[in-house]
């Protein structure tokens, strides 16, 4: 394989990973909006000046860290946080004029979508980026493990 200029695209569709403790910026918790900003500039940049088709899947870190002992319900807070991460990155690109669509691997139409796989493909095919909330939607996994399903999928 040759070498890739900076703005050539190696792939047409990717999964970001961004950790929940990225969007709290040096406060180190809650959501510094000026840094969602800065985030959210990158992948407008990637998406409407390169093409890329994107799925975002977010972390919770900023709100809530996973317990060990605990008995799912602190997974469950955790992924709750990461919904609030997926809306706030939503509404950011959203003023950037990206088209956006959040969803849920746990159902809470009032907020998002429910998790589809054939859905979320077809949004990025409308060069729609897609946030995965929730994790995998299972206690015992993190983002991570989401993070990797979604590519997977």
């Amino acid at each position: 394989m040759g070498r890739y200029s900076p703005l050539e695209v190696r792939y047409k569709r990717v999964i970001l990973k961004l950790s929940g403790e990225a969007l709290a910026g040096q406060q180190g918790n809650g959501i510094n909006y000026d840094v969602v900003l800065e985030i959210c500039k990158n992948i407008k940049t990637a998406v409407q000046t390169l093409g890329v088709q994107m799925g975002i899947v977010v972390g919770g870190g900023n709100f809530w860290r996973g317990v060990k002992n605990g008995e799912g319900r602190m997974d469950h807070m955790g992924m709750l946080a990461t919904v609030i991460n997926a809306l706030a990155l939503a509404d950011a690109l959203e003023s950037l004029d990206v088209p956006v669509r959040v969803q849920t691997a746990i159902t809470m139409e009032q907020f998002a979508e429910p998790y589809i796989r054939n859905r979320a493909v077809r949004h990025m095919e409308k060069d729609r980026v897609v946030i995965f909330g929730c994790g995998t939607g299972n206690p015992f996994f993190s983002t991570d493990t989401a993070a990797a399903l979604r590519a997977a999928e």
